[in-house]
């Protein structure tokens, strides 16, 4: 199982790798495919399952790039209850994920 230090470090990958789409989407046809690609798909997968607000959390903050303040104003939320639902949302990937 994946230590939470591991699931915040796929996150921060995840997060760069959205940043940067267009590059890796441009050196996929010369180089291939970066491994960051499928460590996405995998956190996509999950997510996808998971009640509307947590969705909204990882669009947010890993697809988008917002901060939590930025979320927290967006939905109308405390940025405590935004950085909850962050955790949150860890803790499940944590328990659904396997190497």
């Amino acid at each position: 199982m994946k230590t939470i230090n591991e699931i915040k470090q796929d996150l921060k990958d995840i997060r760069y790798y959205y940043q940067r789409k267009s590059v890796f989407d441009e050196m996929s046809n010369s180089i291939g495919n970066n491994a960051v690609t499928r460590k996405a798909a995998k956190y996509n997968e999950i997510i996808r399952t998971m009640p509307p607000n947590l969705f909204d959390i990882y669009v947010g903050l890993y697809v988008k790039n917002l901060t939590q303040e930025i979320m927290a104003e967006e939905l109308g939320y405390t940025v405590e209850y935004v950085n909850r639902l962050n955790k949150k949302m860890v803790v499940i990937f944590q328990k659904e994920i396997t190497e």
